[in-house]
């Protein structure tokens, strides 16, 4: 499989994605910079974390429409497996491949640790190798990780099953209102996907939890699943 990572000025996960694909998981990696007209190749596409274009305007906002993101678009409307990680998770937002929008966190501040995030769908190929309601332990590292919608909206997700990950204590309980939902998203939403299940996005940084070096491997496993949605894609799954 080969694995394209998105290179946006400002990026500073890059290396971390095409570390963790490229050489745990032993997969062709390869870099996208932002000005490529092509993905041609890849057979899935991250978007790295980061403060692409310094966050100026919004958070994702410029990166949203550099050249890359047309054909990130098409190769996700072809069925192509697309998972944007923190800034990549607000570049999708920005660029309409996922509803809702992020704001500053609830504290206004930057928030970085660890948070525990509890699994809501295991019937999608990005978290095959999850349970739904197992809880991973995962940092996360933003300033604008606050999701927000219209309740109209935040139905319709919750209706149509968009609701991947959500914030969580230890042992799996939601509380939106508590410190175990760090930034204040809406019904302590932490990551979502698609109608088609094919464009997928968290906030915590599974990259940065992939190695026993790094003294958790929960973050490992979800990235495998990006290698299940990408055999998945191409009908051999």
């Amino acid at each position: 499989m080969k694995c394209g990572v998105v290179v946006f000025p400002g990026s500073n996960c890059d290396h971390d994605l095409y570390h963790a694909m490229g050489h745990v998981l032993g997969q062709e990696a390869c870099f996208l910079w932002h000005q490529d007209p092509t993905i041609s190749g890849c057979d899935f596409v991250l978007l790295p974390g980061g403060f692409s274009y310094g966050d100026y305007l919004r958070a994702g906002s410029m990166a949203a429409v550099s050249p890359v993101m047309s054909a990130v678009k098409e190769f996700a409307d072809k069925g192509g497996p697309v998972l944007g990680v923190c800034n990549g998770f607000q570049i999708l937002l920005e660029s309409g491949l996922l509803p809702g929008a992020m704001r500053r966190n609830r504290s206004l501040r930057f928030l970085s640790r660890d948070v525990n995030i509890r699994v809501e769908r295991a019937d999608l190929a990005f978290t095959a190798r999850l349970r739904q309601g197992d809880v991973l332990r995962i940092p996360i590292a933003h300033a604008e990780g606050n999701y927000v919608d219209t309740d109209e909206r935040l139905d319709e997700l919750e209706r149509d099953r968009q609701v991947v990950f959500r914030y969580c204590g230890e042992d799996g309980t939601i509380d939106p209102n508590s410190e175990t939902n760090p930034n204040g998203s809406a019904r302590a939403i932490a990551g979502i996907c698609n109608a088609a299940g094919n464009v997928c996005a968290l906030m915590p940084h599974p990259e940065r939890c992939s190695e026993e070096l790094l003294g958790n491997t929960d973050g490992l496993r979800l990235l495998e699943g990006v290698l299940a949605s990408a055999a998945a894609a191409e009908g051999v799954a």
